[in-house]
């Protein structure tokens, strides 16, 4: 448990709305932030001060008692429109008691800052994470009056946050309240680990439409799936490394088993581009710059091959399949495992049954196709690789002597095929490929059950084609579960409460 807050920022163009969305935040905000730059300019007009304070007049008597916190930002520092300092400097002058202010310091020491508290200062930098950062926050620090910093930065990587979490280090030890954020997906982690580590406040949005910054997360999220206020620096920390974590619903599925079980323990997603960085600055005990209870983690596209070099030990499965899924941090030492073979696998046993002698098509040669052929030859399956990555394909055949064929775009009917097996990503939500497919109706006649990998979006364009052409098929979803289980097991010891990691993604995936 800590003592932070979260706030939920309210973005709207009118007053009823403005005041409709206050009420509906209040719901499960600490704070509701008023972010009065949304407002239409014709109605918001700061040059006409009776206008100006008939509609602050309205929105302050929106029904909550939560505390409201007023921003006016303009475009250049991340606000929706363009402001003069005359119109920022007439709204700040205006006052109304027990509002939180956050000002910008280029406005704060020229307005009537006092009529406001707590008065927040703020800096945004939506191009990236300056180097400078300890020389802006002591700028912010030696300003008068200032009672919170808040600091938000762009983050190109996950490490860009490293910075911003050592900063408030420094700032509990000179007990300074600090708003640490950096934004964007490689930014999350230090949106949910925030309050846990200290920071005054997060910041999170009424629903997924209405995000005010890049990577916000909504209030209920922050609240049901991660429990962020629940959090604190003894809590263990396991995570989701993927180079793009916004698709994932591991963290769905990794916290409801933590909430099933009462641990003090979160799944938390990290955008990770350099992973030779991230493990030594982040990961690593042994060279790792922050003090954090980092117990695990799920490694998936693109550095399931890649993170073996910097592991201590690899399970035989993992050897074998020459990939890792899973990684434990155990005293100093990181240990990779592979679940991915054993989750795949499963589903299709149960079905399809016997799978001696099965004719298997297998799309793609990364870490995933990799995982099926070695569960399926354990079978005694017949497995042909389709690749299109002639250099991963050879790899195949060398490793498991599979036959490999191009996966060209007008590939031959597949009717020759018990199983067909989709371990690219081509129908994917994410990376615009949400609307590819491997293969047509017209290729899958007469196959006898197609298995596609992909679980976002829960059904794919790949199963529309197979479902037209009565192709019995399986998502995803059931692979996912399966697979996340047994990391589970590996984590923690316990037996992984699949009903409700189940029911937890599909919730996700349906939303």
């Amino acid at each position: 448990m800590n003592n932070g807050k979260i706030c939920v920022s309210v973005c709207a163009e009118t007053v009823n709305e403005f005041i409709e969305k206050i009420e509906q935040a209040a719901k499960n905000a600490d704070v509701v932030e008023l972010r009065f730059d949304c407002i239409n300019a014709e109605e918001f007009d700061c040059l006409k001060i009776k206008k100006l304070d008939l509609v602050l007049s309205q929105i302050f008597k929106a029904k909550t008692d939560k505390p409201l916190l007023s921003t006016f930002r303009p475009k250049e520092q991340g606000g929706k429109r363009k402001l003069s300092e005359q119109e920022r400097l007439n709204f700040w002058n205006m006052g109304y008691d027990s509002c939180w202010a956050d000002l910008e310091p280029d406005v704060f020491e020229n307005s009537l800052y006092w009529l406001y508290q707590p008065r927040i200062c703020s800096h945004h930098d939506f191009s990236g994470t300056p180097k400078n950062l300890t020389q802006i926050y002591n700028q912010l620090k030696s300003i008068d009056c200032v009672d919170i910093i808040k600091i938000a930065v762009q983050a190109d990587d996950v490490i860009d946050g490293l910075a911003l979490m050592k900063l408030l280090e420094r700032a509990k030890a000179e007990n300074r309240e600090l708003i640490p954020i950096a934004m964007g997906e490689s930014g999350v982690w230090t949106r949910i680990l925030g309050l846990a580590r200290g920071a005054f406040m997060t910041f999170a949005s009424l629903d997924e439409e209405s995000a005010t910054a890049p990577g916000q997360l909504t209030a209920q999220e922050m609240i049901d799936v991660y429990r962020v206020k629940e959090l604190d620096e003894t809590s263990e920390i396991y995570g989701l490394v993927a180079e793009s974590v916004a698709y994932s619903v591991s963290p769905q599925m990794h916290n409801a088993a933590f909430k099933f079980h009462k641990m003090n323990a979160v799944y938390v997603p990290f955008a990770v581009k350099n992973l030779e960085e991230f493990i030594r600055r982040m990961v690593n005990p042994k060279t790792r710059e922050i003090d954090w209870n980092f117990r695990g983690f799920s490694i998936t596209i693109p550095h399931k091959i890649e993170i073996m070099k910097y592991l201590d030990f690899v399970d035989e499965t993992a050897r074998k399949i020459g990939a890792v899924n899973t990684v434990k941090i155990e005293g100093d030492k990181l240990l990779g495992f592979n679940t991915d073979a054993d989750g795949f696998i499963e589903p299709l046993k149960n079905a399809y049954g016997d799978l001696n002698g099965a004719r298997v098509a297998v799309f793609g040669a990364g870490g995933a196709a990799r995982a099926c052929v070695y569960a399926l030859q354990r079978e005694n399956a017949n497995v042909t690789v389709f690749a299109r990555n002639s250099e991963k394909a050879k790899s195949l055949v060398v490793d498991f002597g599979v036959e490999t064929q191009d996966l060209q775009s007008q590939i031959e009917p597949l009717k020759n095929f018990d199983v067909i097996v989709n371990a690219t990503p081509l129908g994917m939500k994410k990376g615009g490929l949400e609307n590819e497919t491997p293969a047509t109706a017209e290729q899958l006649k007469g196959v006898g059950l197609v298995y596609d990998l992909v679980y976002n979006p829960f059904e794919t364009r790949l199963m529309r084609e197979a479902f037209s052409v009565f192709a019995p098929t399986i998502g995803g979803l059931a692979m996912l579960v399966a697979q996340a289980a047994a990391q589970q097991k590996i984590w923690t010891g316990k037996d992984a409460p699949v009903k409700e990691m189940s029911a937890a993604a599909l919730r996700k995936l349906q939303s």
